[in-house]
């Protein structure tokens, strides 16, 4: 960005801000505005975010945002995840519970600067937490912001700025530093219920915290608290188009919904057709070519039971009937179930008149119960197991006969027809040509699963004087992540082959099965990960000398981490196809080194350099330097600016050999015109999507490295009325890629589709060569079996073959506004206004080819996590009247537009001519994705000191989400859960009380 473009930039954004604050809203204030919540009579001197200095008040150089307890309650949030991620410098590759198909799914956390949850560090009072033991998008760790208790939270400190000079790795976006009251004396508590306008979707709160002990007087206190909280699920079907369905042609776009127009595709009531069995024991031993031409297609569930009607083939290719579904409309869910209870406890002692000590723990417990589309009985082999344990390659087939021992029925002595198969006696004497391919969905198991996360948490730690002048803490920290994942829905490979042969499973009418039955075949599917990291901290500071505008201050001080993680495979015998084989592995130790200096050069000017150098067991090890300053000409006007070094450390998944993972991203392949043509009798094979990409640990990969600046200035032309102003830079290399070149080998891969070969096996071979060429490390790793009605043409790419790399580099820039108003209209009524607002300038990755990836306005990068998009703008607004005893809030929220366009999808386009999703005339019409404005109301009376109550109307306008026809995460049906749920769940009601004493 150009001196003559940014100039003009900050000068129309701080007179937006200005113009902002005299007529609205802000749930985050900056930190150059002293709250009473972070500095007391009794602690007259703190240690914000960003420094190891104690300071008078909390102006710093650096942009930190203080989220007060006050605002929470304010806005209505009640949960850590909610309060952090509201922040307007959260941006692209923020995790929320919406996204429920996700590899980390049931976790939260926040990516400042658009960076990356693995780019962005969360700390509580100022220590490490054990990492989520699940990876976004399967290689990037993060802390769950949802095991957080906040019944004992002060305030949240977000630091937007460079932080690895102070606190190491992972610190490249931003800090978020969690702040838990020190001491708490009496009794408070609280308790809430809400639900949607529509009845769904119920909240229920409860929390208590008691307190004993006078800290000045005694030298000791004591606090304990829990909280619980239920949220209720809301289903896509209940909020009704278009979030209920991939049908969207009565507005123009396409139908994508297969369940209720092909035959091909598996739903709840199965379909068969017949094939030829080459091997009579194996129900895998179908052939691909079927029977007749065309093929016959037979519904098991009798047509007048179909519970939504039914739908007709007539064509070349398939003739049938079959009973219609709408997937999407069943199934999906908008927000699952969820159950979170927590505990905390804190011991502050004086051991003497200089040393200070304190003992906290905390334990959280969280559960969310996901619902997802049923699983097909055809299914990819388990990524890296043999292709031969495929059950979608062609397909699985039942037999004519069956028998007790399911092993060869057709001369067994207890055999008898299948029941199952339509075709069976028909063929009693021709059992090979009997066979029945089946295309079927379970639904008499839910497809979900169950996560259980419960997070350990324990501090300790002394802090002191030395002569009044030299300050000293020593801190000490455990944390494990205990996370049971429980996934139901999969076929065993094994269990399925024995029902399918032993007759034992009803597919005519599966809710017949016993639950015997479903346990052989479908087993729930139990996997145990934890994470643990231990700290050792510790820091002592001096002030040196006397500069004209004050003492030189010293700090100095080291740290040591254990970092381990056990992230089991969920399918680790490979024996169930389709289930994920992701796994982490790892254990490592960190030694650092660090220090801070502040020198006050005058009055009005203050300089600040800071370093850290890491090392860690791998052998690897990392120097981050920071300066920065602050320089106020007069009391109005302050100017401040940083220039910092950091870096992300590789994480388990990606540098343990042990850690391996494959993910999957929609596809459309109906938009390669070729395909489409060569597969014009099979809509289902030709419809979107999800293409996996595999990759293995490679230890050889080295950290991420960043450097980045910021500027700014902070305004305070009243006493009652502060803005700030910030410009940020960030360059992000050596990044660590999965396959960046993903799209490119696809489209490759498809390239030759417009061929001509003598089999599916030379179109898949010529495809694969196409992929090879594209770079070292790629290849195909999964091709689907032919199109049963194009046996000679080229068949889907499954899986890619993709590797781990260092490559390219990110740049990063935008705007950070923050405004805060506090104006005593009259004697009785108090105007409060705070605004939290970030403009995203350039989010542009540099390919090594030279080709640069833009996705700033856009859903892109589709492939970091779950493709959330990065708006523009974003941001939230917070407006109080305080009457005394009542008061009436309104915090409003922003997400700006988007484009339905990805760059890192093999098109680098940024206009609306590169849209993932074309309407039914092949046009761009569903390109743009309206800007989303909501605003929640709290009204709050208190009736004395000690009792208060609120009532709150959440999206009071009842404000809709924007449509975004989501082809890459068909999970998320037309919208993107990342910035539009509350457009979803609509207007809601919740009221409460509090109290104290």
């Amino acid at each position: 960005m150009t001196n003559q473009t940014l100039a003009p930039r900050l000068l129309t954004g701080a007179a937006m801000i200005a113009l902002a604050a005299v007529a609205s809203p802000v749930l985050a204030q900056d930190s150059n505005v002293p709250d009473a919540t972070t500095q007391t009579a009794e602690e007259p001197e703190i240690v914000v975010t960003g420094t190891l200095l104690r300071r008078g008040n909390v102006e710093t150089a650096l942009p930190v945002t203080v989220i007060t307890d006050e605002s929470l309650q304010r806005a209505g949030i009640t949960n850590t995840a909610d309060a952090v991620r509201q922040a307007a410098a959260d941006g692209a590759g923020s995790i929320g519970i919406g996204f429920t198909s996700g590899f980390s799914a049931g976790g939260s956390a926040v990516s400042l600067r658009n960076l990356g949850v693995s780019s962005t560090l969360l700390l509580v009072n100022g220590l490490r937490s054990a990492n989520y033991p699940l990876s976004d998008d399967g290689h990037n760790s993060y802390a769950d912001l949802n095991s957080i208790p906040q019944v004992n939270v002060e305030r949240i400190e977000v630091l937007k700025d460079g932080a690895s000079s102070l606190y190491g790795a992972d610190a490249i976006g931003g800090v978020v530093n969690i702040i838990t009251r020190r001491q708490f004396n009496g009794i408070e508590g609280g308790a809430e219920g809400g639900v949607t306008e529509k009845g769904d979707g119920h909240k229920y709160r409860v929390r208590l915290l008691g307190g004993i002990g006078d800290y000045e007087g005694q030298g000791w206190n004591f606090y304990v608290g829990g909280e619980y909280e239920e949220n209720g699920k809301i289903t896509a079907d209940s909020r009704g188009f278009p979030f209920n369905t991939l049908d969207l042609s009565s507005i123009g776009g396409r139908d994508n919904n297969r369940a209720d127009d092909t035959l091909t595709t598996p739903t709840t009531n199965a379909v068969v057709t017949r094939v030829t069995q080459t091997d009579l024991n194996n129900p895998l031993a179908g052939t691909v070519a079927n029977a007749t031409t065309p093929a016959i297609f037979t519904s098991l569930t009798p047509l007048a039971n179909c519970p939504f009607g039914t739908f007709s083939e007539n064509t070349s290719a398939r003739v049938g009937t079959a009973c219609a579904h709408d997937l999407t409309k069943e199934y999906v869910q908008i927000l699952p179930p969820q159950e979170r209870y927590a505990g905390v406890a804190r011991f502050s002692y004086r051991v003497s008149d200089t040393i200070e000590g304190y003992l906290e723990g905390s334990y959280s417990h969280n559960k969310v119960d996901i619902t997802l589309l049923p699983r097909g009985i055809r299914q990819n082999q388990a990524f890296g197991g043999s292709p031969s344990t495929s059950t979608s390659n062609p397909g699985i087939v039942l037999p004519v006969y069956i028998c007790s021992s399911g092993v060869n029925c057709a001369t067994a002595a207890d055999r008898q027809l299948n029941p199952n198969n339509p075709y069976a006696a028909a063929y009693a004497n021709d059992p090979a040509h009997g066979a029945a391919r089946i295309y079927y969905a379970f639904g008499d198991v839910k497809a979900g699963s169950v996560r259980i996360n419960e997070l350990y948490r324990i501090t300790g730690g002394l802090r002191g004087s030395i002569a009044d002048s030299w300050d000293w803490r020593l801190d000490a920290a455990y944390s494990r992540d205990n996370l049971n994942l429980t996934q139901t829905g999969f076929a065993n490979l094994n269990g399925l082959i024995k029902a399918i042969n032993t007759g034992s499973y009803n597919f005519r009418d599966p809710s017949q099965n016993s639950q015997a039955v479903r346990d052989s075949v479908l087993p729930p599917i139990t996997s145990l990960s934890n994470s643990s990291e231990f700290t050792v901290d510790g820091s002592i500071s001096h002030a040196l000398f006397e500069l004209p505008g004050g003492p030189v201050q010293l700090a100095v001080g080291g740290q040591y981490r254990k970092e381990k993680l056990t992230n089991r495979s969920a399918n680790p015998n490979l024996d169930v196809p389709g289930l994920s084989t992701a796994q982490a592995y790892g254990d490592r130790d960190v030694w650092a080194g660090f220090f801070e200096v502040n020198a006050p050069i005058l009055e009005n000017l203050e300089v600040t350099g800071s370093g850290r150098y890491d090392h860690y067991s791998e052998g690897f090890s990392h120097f981050s330097p920071k300066v920065s300053f602050k320089y106020q000409p007069i009391r109005a006007v302050s100017f401040r600016g940083s220039y910092s070094e950091g870096f992300r450390a590789p994480t388990f998944a990606e540098s343990n050999p042990l850690s391996s993972f494959s993910g999957f991203v929609g596809f459309n392949p109906g938009n390669n015109a070729a395909f489409k043509a060569a597969h014009a009798a099979n809509a289902a094979y030709y419809a979107n999507y999800s293409i996996g990409r595999g990759y293995v640990g490679n230890p050889d990969i080295e950290p991420e490295t960043a450097r980045s600046y910021s500027l700014g200035a902070v305004f305070e032309p009243t006493r009652w009325f502060t803005f700030t102003a910030d410009y940020f830079y960030v360059k992000k290399s050596n990044l660590i890629v999965t396959g960046p070149l993903s799209g490119k080998a696809i489209d490759a891969y498809y390239s030759v589709s417009g061929q001509t070969f003598a089999s599916a096996a030379a179109a898949s071979a010529a495809g694969c060569a196409a992929v090879a060429a594209v770079a070292p490390g790629y290849s195909c790793n999964v091709i689907d079996g032919a199109d049963p009605f194009a046996l000679n043409a080229l068949p889907r790419l499954l899986v890619l073959n993709a590797p781990y790399v260092n490559a390219n580099y990110d740049v990063v820039s935008g705007l950070q506004f923050t405004a805060n108003a506090d104006v005593p209209v009259t004697d009785g009524i108090r105007w409060q206004s705070r605004l939290d607002l970030q403009e995203t300038l350039k989010f542009d990755r540099h390919l090594d080819t030279g080709e640069v990836q833009k996705f700033t306005g856009s859903v892109g990068p589709a492939d970091l996590s779950s493709g959330g998009g990065t708006p523009r703008w974003r941001g939230n607004w917070q407006n109080t009247l305080d009457f005394g005893d009542f008061s009436l809030t309104a915090t409003t929220y922003y997400v700006g537009a988007m484009k339905g366009i990805a760059t890192d999808q093999g098109n680098l386009d940024t206009s609306c001519d590169a849209t993932l999703y074309k309407d039914s005339a092949g046009g761009n019409s569903f390109c743009k994705i309206k800007s989303f404005v909501y605003t929640d109301l709290n009204a709050t009376f208190e009736v004395n000191d000690d009792f208060s109550f609120y009532l709150m109307v959440g999206n009071v306008t009842n404000a809709r989400a924007p449509l975004y026809a989501n082809v890459l995460y068909t999970s998320q049906p037309n919208y993107l859960a990342s910035w539009h749920i509350p457009g979803l769940v609509g207007r809601t009601f919740k009221a409460g009380a509090n109290f104290r004493f």
